[in-house]
């Protein structure tokens, strides 16, 4: 089958050639998916787009229109799908549902430690010849309360491991894992969970009930100076509500591996570019955040996994009309 990934980077072209063995035609291109550039899909059957592309009702229009029949997504979320539109074009749209919670969870809780222990900052002061320990002073994370905001396979990975640390982990999800209740999570209402812990982590997908889940009157819940991780997805926090948390002093460290409006910075090189979005370059002045471009999920284990099922998927949509993770 034919197949045009979009938002494509070398490391794509890596994974995405030794899963496909062959089977099929790969086009890769490195504009993102968008209205204007969904033409260059021209003689696919699909379409392999990434969480940063635009997979609105303009741009299925145009792709429903030169024939193609997948939109076999890179990610796990779908929240940058218009699936009505999708469903009315009659396209099916694919994803891979769990490559490795591990690599996210694990970045979630790196983040955690580089903040409490000023890992970011002692690296530049090292460089300089500066050795001074005033102002990375943290805490032990044995002991301390985490609440964990979503438990699906990332979050629940997460709360594993937090519990390795010997923290006291309480969780909020509208279907609570007994296993972890097994290990001693405890499930709490959200407002309960905010109150009580020293460390906040997101890992709840992008839904309209969780968009600016975490907002100015959450902030406000949250025990004053709590940490607040989010490597979920950018609008499940109020970024400005943030700032204000961050200049009041109810955020005591924050760690973000996305942002609302990332699709315009995130994967790309713009060192030598003025990036023109003042919040973002608010955020930035905080000595106190510490900002990675969505890199949690970039493992060489979890590359090769969403490779195979984005494969897996072409391939069975291939065969039998249907993919093996659609997205309804």
């Amino acid at each position: 089958m034919d197949v045009a990934l979009f938002s494509t980077k070398p490391y794509d072209r890596t994974f995405m050639e030794a899963a496909s063995a062959g089977r099929h035609r790969l086009t890769f291109i490195e504009a993102h998916l968008t209205p204007a550039t969904a033409v260059l899909a021209r003689g696919a059957g699909a379409v392999c787009p990434f969480v940063s592309d635009t997979i609105d009702a303009g741009t299925l229009q145009v792709l429903h229109g030169l024939g193609v029949r997948l939109v076999a997504l890179r990610s796990a979320g779908f929240n940058n799908v218009d699936l009505a539109a999708a469903k009315r074009l009659g396209i099916t749209v694919a994803r891979v549902p769990a490559y490795s919670p591990e690599a996210i969870a694990e970045h979630a809780v790196a983040l955690i430690l580089s903040l409490n222990r000023g890992i970011h900052r002692a690296y530049a002061r090292v460089r300089e010849g500066n050795f001074a320990l005033d102002g990375l002073l943290g805490f032990n994370m044995h002991g301390r309360s985490v609440g964990v905001v979503g438990t699906g396979r990332i979050g629940a990975a997460t709360a594993r491991i937090l519990l390795g640390f010997g923290c006291r982990v309480m969780a909020h999800d509208p279907a609570p894992d007994p296993a972890l209740a097994a290990l001693g999570v405890a499930y709490v209402p959200l407002e309960e969970l905010l109150g009580g812990a020293d460390i906040v982590t997101l890992h709840c997908p992008l839904l309209p009930a969780t968009r600016h889940l975490i907002d100015a009157g959450a902030i406000a819940r949250m025990r004053r100076g709590a940490m607040l991780i989010n490597t979920s997805r950018g609008a499940v926090l109020d970024t400005q509500a943030a700032i204000e948390g961050l200049k009041s002093g109810a955020i005591g460290h924050l760690g973000l591996d996305v942002y609302e409006e990332e699709e315009a910075l995130f994967f790309e090189d713009l060192s030598d570019t003025v990036i023109r979005d003042d919040v973002f370059q608010r955020l930035l002045t905080f000595p106190n955040v510490l900002v990675t471009g969505h890199q949690g999920f970039f493992t060489r284990e979890a590359m090769a996994a969403i490779a195979e099922v984005t494969m897996a998927n072409v391939s069975a949509f291939e065969a039998h009309g249907h993919a093996l993770h659609e997205v309804t």
